[in-house]
C-alpha cells in the first residue's frame, strides 16, 4: 500500500505525517464514548504499510507496552512507508480486565464482523475496514491467557513463503506452524490481502519484562525485513529460529495442588518428570510425566489444577537441544543492562 494518501476514519494521512486518531466505536451503556486508539506513522519516502495491533484479547497487556515503547523510539525517525499501531483494540476487554467483550464474545473469533452484528462483530468489522484492510502485513501481539505464560514465539501459516520470512526476521526462537481458524483476524487479514503473524509471549494482566523487550526487538527486525528501517549493522549473535511442526498439551492426570518441576524455555525428553499433584496434607497423588519430548513453550502457573487441566505446552523440534540454547542466549542478550528500546 505505497499511495500517497492513506485515509483512516475519513482523515487522510500523506507521507511525513504523524497522526493520532481515536476511532469512534460502540459507546457503553453509561453513555460513555469509547474510541480505537491508533497511531499511524508514514515515512517521506513510500514503501510497505504494516499493522501492529494490541489487547485484541483485553487481559493481554504485553503488547501495550510493546507499542508504547516502539512509537517513542528513535526507529520512527527512519521509515519508510507506513506504520499503523493499535495499542488498544479492545477497550472494553481492558476496563474490565477480561478476554472477552461484554457480550462474552471472543473478539479473534468475530472476524469479519459486520456493521449490523453483534458488539463484537461490529468492533471486529471496524478494525478490519479502518485498519487491516489499509496494510500489506500485520504483527498481531498476545500474551498466555490467564494463570499460563508463554515462552516467546511466533506463529503463522509457514506454508506461506512472506509469513515465514516475516516469522524468521522477528527473532525468537520458536517460530510454530498454526494453520488459519476461522473467525480469526488471521484468516480475515489474509483474505483482504495484508500477511500476519502472531507474537505470543509472558501471561494476562501482567507486563513481563523479558517478552516485551522480545517483542520490540522482533517487530524492528520484521521492519528491517520488510525494507522500512535499514539492516541493522551490529553483527547478528542469535542464531536462526527454529520450527515446530507439532505441539502437544500434558494435562493434569488428577486434581489437587502442584509442585510444578520445570519452567519455560526447558528441554525435557519423553517420560521425564514435570510435576506432582498432592492432596492438602502433601500425600502425592500422582506424577505428571512428558509424553513426547520437546521445548516448554507454555505453562499453567498457579499451584491448582483440575484433573485434564492443560499444565505444560510442548513443542517438538528435530534438534531441540539447539532451540534450548537459543532461549537461554536470548535471555542473557536482552536482559543484560537497563535496556528498554530494541538493540541497535
Amino acid at each position: 500500500m505505497s499511495n500517497d494518501i492513506l485515509s483512516i476514519d475519513g482523515i487522510d494521512i500523506s507521507l511525513g505525517e504523524t497522526v493520532k486518531i481515536e476511532l469512534p466505536i460502540i459507546k457503553l451503556y453509561t453513555d460513555t464514548n469509547m474510541s480505537m486508539p491508533i497511531y499511524i506513522r508514514r515515512g517521506k519516502r513510500p514503501g510497505p504499510t504494516l499493522f501492529i495491533s494490541a489487547a485484541i484479547h483485553g487481559d493481554e497487556l504485553n503488547g501495550i507496552e510493546i507499542i508504547s515503547r516502539l512509537i517513542n523510539s528513535k526507529y520512527m525517525d527512519k521509515i519508510h512507508g507506513t506504520l499503523i499501531a493499535v495499542p488498544v483494540v479492545n477497550g472494553y476487554g481492558v476496563l474490565s480486565q477480561s478476554r472477552y467483550l461484554p457480550d462474552r464474545r471472543d473478539l479473534n473469533r468475530s472476524f469479519p464482523g459486520s456493521k449490523r452484528g453483534s458488539l463484537a462483530g461490529r468492533v471486529a468489522d471496524r478494525f478490519l475496514t479502518e485498519v487491516v484492510s489499509k496494510a500489506d502485513y500485520g504483527i498481531d501481539l498476545h500474551t498466555g491467557s490467564l494463570h499460563r505464560s508463554n515462552l516467546p514465539q511466533i506463529r503463522g501459516n509457514l506454508d506461506d513463503q512472506d509469513i515465514l520470512e516475516m516469522a524468521k526476521a522477528f527473532g525468537v526462537p520458536v517460530i510454530l506452524n498454526s494453520n488459519l481458524r476461522d473467525g480469526s483476524l488471521r484468516a480475515c487479514a489474509n483474505d483482504v490481502g495484508a500477511k500476519v503473524i502472531l507474537y505470543e509471549a509472558g501471561e494476562a494482566l501482567r507486563f513481563d519484562e523479558l517478552s516485551i523487550r522480545a517483542g520490540v526487538n522482533g517487530v524492528v527486525g520484521v521492519m528491517r525485513h520488510l525494507g522500512m528501517l535499514s539492516k541493522s549493522r551490529r553483527k547478528k549473535s542469535l542464531p536462526e529460529p527454529k520450527m515446530a511442526r507439532s505441539s502437544s498439551w500434558v494435562r493434569a492426570t488428577d486434581s489437587g495442588f502442584t509442585t510444578h518441576l520445570k519452567a519455560l524455555g526447558d528441554l525435557v525428553e519423553k517420560n521425564e518428570l514435570l510435576a506432582q499433584i498432592k492432596d492438602p496434607y502433601g500425600e502425592v497423588l500422582d506424577e505428571v510425566v512428558c509424553k513426547k519430548g520437546g521445548i516448554i513453550i507454555g505453562k499453567q502457573n498457579i499451584p491448582l489444577v483440575q484433573e485434564g487441566d492443560a499444565m505444560y505446552h510442548i513443542a517438538h523440534f528435530s534438534s531441540p537441544d539447539e532451540v534450548a540454547e537459543y532461549v537461554e542466549n536470548m535471555q542473557d542478550e536482552l536482559m543484560d543492562g537497563d535496556q528498554v528500546f530494541p538493540l541497535g
